[in-house]
């Protein structure tokens, strides 16, 4: 197939051209070859290409910022993924939308199934929500795909930012009241390349199995990466008056990838440790660099 890429410059769009490149014709676009906020940009962009699959990996994704920079969120996660939509249906294409856990309230207490309603806490997963509406009412052949707690090797994130702190300070003050699910970008671009060669359209949940609480996750950065004189204090998410009311659990259950026959993401403990060793390599080796500045804006999903 032919597929483009929106949001090739984040740590999924990276990773999902790092699997696909070697089984597909690609078209990468980061948010300076394509605004996806323009609608005649896009529209004109598919009609040239005409990708046969469309994977939809821009978006904005400032949880606390979007609280008061609601207009941006909606116009690219909202409004943006209406144009893609829309263009995908336009020449016939299938499209992934990737969405994110705080579409929920996290108030269920266990992992949230593709069943289950969804009442987002804040402007951010208000806005990635309205995106998952258009995806469905206006592209006919769509996968919508929820995933959380991103991280991978080309982007700033929460394994990233542990594993630089912990460098610098001796103590680490971690939420030990939200859980979720850790992603590793790349398992997650490889279930989509799995997705996207099938005609299986509908909501999936795609996260590494399992659920932790961040505190955990933290532990098992510091544990796996042998960094043990760090110390870590647990605190609770009400301490940290963030501007943005996080779900206090939304992990989530990959029922439908079941259902399907899909096969199944494995443990984020195990994708972690993948990881780690990965990245500690490529530091060896002198690969590591600054991330690309410009997708801060147009990345994934939740960056965690």
């Amino acid at each position: 197939m032919k597929i483009g890429i929106t949001g090739a410059g984040g740590q999924l769009g990276r990773d999902l051209i790092r699997v696909l490149q070697s089984r597909h014709e690609l078209v990468a676009w980061t948010h300076q070859d394509l605004s996806i906020t323009d609608e005649k940009a896009v529209e004109q962009a598919f009609a040239l290409h005409r990708p046969d699959a469309v994977i939809h990996a821009a978006a904005y994704t400032g949880v606390d910022a979007a609280e008061k920079d609601l207009d941006t969120a909606y116009m690219v996660n909202a409004f943006g993924t209406r144009h893609v939509a829309w263009a995908a249906h336009g020449i016939g294409a299938k499209m992934v939308y990737i969405s994110t856990d705080y579409v929920f309230d996290g108030r269920k207490g266990v992992p949230y199934t593709e069943g289950d309603r969804t009442a987002p806490l804040g402007i951010y997963g208000n806005s990635k929500l309205l995106g998952e509406k258009f995806t469905e009412f206006l592209c006919d052949r769509h996968f919508i795909v929820r995933t959380s707690w991103l991280y991978g090797l080309s982007g700033s994130n929460f394994v990233t930012k542990v594993l630089q702190q912990a460098k610098e300070v001796g103590t680490l003050r971690m939420v030990s009241d939200q859980y979720g699910s850790p992603t590793y970008t790349l398992d997650l671009a490889s279930q989509i390349a799995e997705l996207i060669e099938t005609e299986e359209y509908g909501v999936y949940h795609v996260s590494n199995r399992g659920f932790c609480s961040r505190f955990r996750f933290a532990e098992a950065i510091l544990e796996i990466a042998g960094l043990d004189g760090v110390k870590l204090e647990a605190v609770e998410a009400g301490e940290l008056s963030l501007p943005a009311e996080r779900p206090a659990h939304s992990g989530l259950s990959d029922q439908a990838l079941r259902r399907r026959g899909f096969g199944r993401m494995r443990h984020w403990k195990s994708a972690l440790e993948a990881f780690i060793r990965e990245d500690l390599q490529r530091s060896d080796k002198g690969e590591g660099g600054p991330e690309d500045d410009s997708e801060r804006a147009y990345q994934d999903t939740d960056p965690a």
